[in-house]
């Protein structure tokens, strides 16, 4: 699928409490304009820090959270219970401490094998996008691993050319657990808002590779048809 060239806007913040301030700040407004000119407001999530940052952020906010549905960028094929859900840690984090309802989340069936998980999870994500040819989500919050890999999409992988499904297997994740299902990059990149949220100095190498050397690593290839925006701390941008 070709793509116009997004908009890309970085902003620096102090620390990483700044970082999950404007995270969730941007939340708040992507959320409600969304809602008012589309009655609906669809976000895709993802683990690690972005996680922390939303669990720790999003109950102060201001939304109609009943116009929410809830998607995961990628999801790790475990159980509910089990460490590794990414799901796990948003019910843990948001449910009670928000309005939203466990109903809100499109989630993946645990119980089974990973390609027909990933069907089945493509099949939940069409049912809120009927005719759509890609859907387009109105935000998508991103994370970014220390190989550069974006949602479960890492450097080197076949995945990375796939461009007829919007959910993909993966059963070789070199990040274990090794079986998952991941959002592609033309669902990704369809997206009227992708977000990067980052702060360390852990995070200042890669961060110089994909936003300032330009290297081709996943998280670079994140170029969606609207907006593209960084949050960083002063440490991860220090090698900008």
């Amino acid at each position: 699928m070709s793509l116009p060239v997004s908009k890309v806007v970085r902003k620096v913040v102090r620390n990483e409490k700044e970082v999950m301030k404007e995270l969730c700040s941007l939340v708040e407004k992507l959320s409600n304009e969304s809602i008012n000119l589309r009655d609906s407001f669809k976000i895709g999530l993802s683990g690690g820090s972005m996680a922390k940052f939303l669990c720790n952020g999003l109950p102060s906010i201001k939304t109609a959270w009943e116009k929410w549905s809830l998607f995961f960028c990628d999801e790790r094929l475990v159980s509910f219970a089990d460490e590794d859900s990414t799901y796990k840690i948003y019910l843990e984090g948001l449910i009670g401490r928000t309005p939203l309802k466990e109903e809100q989340f499109v989630v993946i069936n645990p119980d089974l094998e990973v390609v027909a998980a990933a069907e089945d999870y493509e099949k939940k994500v069409r049912a809120k996008f009927p005719s759509s040819e890609w859907p387009t989500f109105d935000l998508l919050l991103l994370g970014m691993g220390p190989d550069g890999h974006t949602a479960s999409l890492f450097p080197g992988h076949h995945l990375l050319q796939e461009n007829s499904t919007w959910i993909a297997a993966i059963c070789d994740s070199p990040k274990p657990p090794p079986c998952r299902v991941t959002m592609t990059l033309p669902v990704i990149n369809n997206a009227r808002y992708c977000v990067f949220a980052m702060a360390g100095q852990g995070k200042a190498d890669m961060v110089k590779r994909v936003l300032g050397d330009g290297e081709a690593l996943p998280s670079g290839m994140v170029k969606p048809v609207g907006e593209l925006i960084w949050i960083l701390d002063e440490t991860a941008a220090s090698k900008l």
